[in-house]
């Protein structure tokens, strides 16, 4: 393939491949968001600090009934999962909810995912979702399962949002004013890895969880056409090479058109994931970024995913054709 690669535009995408999604709109004053935690246990102090950020901004925050009750056995889950998928359910599907946005990652969005009702979630209307990090596989399944455009953003009681101006910024800019935060790179220190340009649907997050999600019964079948997003936490360069090979050597990355590339946070020396990151992708021959931010670092941007995109390697940028939310 070339560096200039082009991906085709939605209405004739490969049938495998990403298309554009459907946008829920943006909030206003006033609206009520629902807080669900689909994977692991949530501080509740942090928690609480998070709920009251969404007030300043005017929100009504709801949360979730068993946000808070930790599950009796499994430390690392925030509830047992017939109450996750309770909560996000419920949020999904009340009306008078506007969007539903995770308190923290962790672990456990897999477990809850051939549990949900996605006949019921069909039903409802369009809403916002955001969250990162182990809510890759529910952005995915929405994706999937319902057409929608979603967020990867920071969430309610994580760290960056509590302690982190700009990312705060960022993610209110994106839910009430999203034709402000279209692009993505300037001002940050993006470099490029293989140069050119690429326009497609993005898509992707954490590259663990979709490394292990392939194979399973709500994974995309594949990434062609599309702008990747990849980002990780607590990897070193060689299960991040791990990583990769997988999805390459299941073909998954076959026919993408550009990958834009995050932090990765406490996975070893820069310069040897960097490597690593040239070594696995360069040879696909299609646009690559890397530092772009998202992801697990202090200061993350809030970036939408199944919306139309140019990624432009030369000047170091991700611009969005559209607004994340209508």
């Amino acid at each position: 393939m070339r560096g200039d690669t082009k991906a085709t535009s939605a209405g004739d995408a490969p049938a495998t491949g990403p298309r554009a999604l459907t946008r829920p709109p943006r909030l206003k004053q006033g609206d009520r968001v629902g807080i669900v935690a689909p994977s692991g246990p949530v501080p509740p102090e942090r928690l609480a600090a998070g709920l009251d950020v969404l007030r300043e901004w005017g929100l009504e925050p709801v949360v979730g009934r068993h946000v808070l009750n930790p599950h009796p056995g499994l430390r690392h889950l925030a509830s047992v999962d017939e109450h996750r998928v309770s909560d996000f359910q419920a949020a999904w599907c009340d009306p008078s909810l506007a969007a539903v946005v995770a308190a923290r990652g962790g672990y456990g969005s897999q477990r809850v995912l051939d549990l949900l009702d996605w006949e019921l979630l069909r039903g409802a209307a369009p809403k916002v979702f955001v969250g990162y990090s182990d809510l890759t596989v529910l952005h995915e399944a929405l994706a999937q399962q319902l057409g929608l455009a979603t967020l990867h953003g920071p969430m309610t009681a994580t760290a960056s949002f509590l302690e982190d101006v700009a990312t705060r910024e960022h993610l209110r800019q994106t839910l009430f004013t999203p034709e402000k935060v279209r692009e993505i790179g300037l001002g940050t220190a993006a470099r490029t890895l293989v140069p050119g340009r690429a326009h497609g649907i993005t898509l992707g997050g954490n590259l663990s969880l979709l490394a292990a999600e392939r194979g399973t019964r709500h994974a995309r079948p594949s990434a062609a056409g599309g702008i990747l997003l990849l980002e990780d936490i607590d990897q070193p360069p060689y299960s991040l090479d791990r990583l990769l090979t997988q999805l390459l050597r299941s073909g998954w990355l076959e026919g993408v058109a550009g990958i834009a590339l995050g932090s990765w946070t406490d996975c070893g020396d820069h310069e040897e994931v960097s490597d690593v990151l040239r070594e696995r992708l360069a040879p696909l021959g299609v646009p690559v970024v890397e530092e772009l931010g998202f992801g697990h670092g202090s200061s993350t941007p809030t970036v939408p995913l199944g919306v139309p995109a140019v990624l432009d390697a030369d000047a170091r940028t991700l611009t969005y054709d559209e607004p994340g939310l209508l």
